[in-house]
């Protein structure tokens, strides 16, 4: 199980926020490349990066703190990136500086056309992220509820190449109210490409339930407002879930 750790950028602070709401943030660190360095120092082997003011914008906002990052641990960590990416021009940029995955979340619902165009450009390099809502996919940062369910849409996008899927749960998301297994596993079930989970996670025992349901295909998890708050000790955690994996 890959324990992924968050790091939301924000005016170029690491924070967190609840539901996906810009206003309801909590800064956790004023310098990201030493947040960074924190979970690399803990054992993690991947990053997630989340520019929330490009997802808001459309566009890329927190370039140069994205860079520093993949400066400083890029050889050695991968780091998938989303937020604000709309066009093939961007990818390129984000992947020629470093980036392992580009995760592309609003354009590939808006603009599966694009999402395409990027599997074909970048194969192996980009990542979907399908956040939502009961069941139904959200864009937009999340303000918007469209009519396409999580599984069908993900259904369409797992032919084109795609690496995997991050699923989120919105209503969960920042909340620590505990990750959606149940929508995950089925999400998983219904594709051949890997699944992340992602929102709500909230301690050792959501890793432990995640971990039971690897094999469906759930390969990771992303780790947010728990592993900032103290609710869970994510080297403890990476620890649990790879004894876990070997006990199999």
């Amino acid at each position: 199980m890959l324990l992924i750790p968050a790091i939301d950028l924000k005016d170029g602070h690491c924070v967190r926020l609840k539901q996906g709401d810009m206003d309801q943030s909590t800064t956790f660190g004023e310098d990201p490349v030493a947040v960074a360095r924190r979970w690399f120092d803990a054992g993690a082997r991947r990053l997630h990066l989340v520019d929330l003011n490009g997802a808001f914008a459309g566009q890329p906002k927190n370039l140069s703190v994205i860079k520093a990052i993949l400066k400083e641990f890029g050889d050695e960590l991968p780091v998938q990136l989303g937020g604000g990416i709309r066009d093939l021009d961007t990818i390129e940029k984000y992947i020629d500086a470093g980036m392992q995955y580009v995760i592309i979340g609003t354009a590939a619902v808006k603009d599966p056309g694009f999402l395409q165009n990027a599997c074909t450009a970048f194969a192996g390099h980009i990542i979907v992220g399908l956040d939502a809502k009961d069941g139904m996919v959200a864009t937009d940062g999340w303000s918007k509820i469209t009519q396409h369910s999580v599984i069908d849409t993900a259904k369409r996008f797992e032919d084109w190449g795609v690496e995997s899927i991050i699923y989120t749960d919105i209503g969960r998301d920042g909340m620590l109210t505990g990750i959606n297994i149940e929508a995950t596993v089925k999400l998983a079930q219904a594709i051949k490409i890997p699944v992340i989970a992602s929102g709500g996670l909230s301690g050792m025992a959501d890793i432990e339930a995640l971990c039971q349901v690897e094999s469906e295909g759930v390969e990771g998890v992303i780790c947010g407002r728990a592993i900032y708050s103290g609710d869970l000790d994510f080297a403890a955690a990476q620890a649990r879930a790879d004894a876990l994996n070997e006990g199999r």
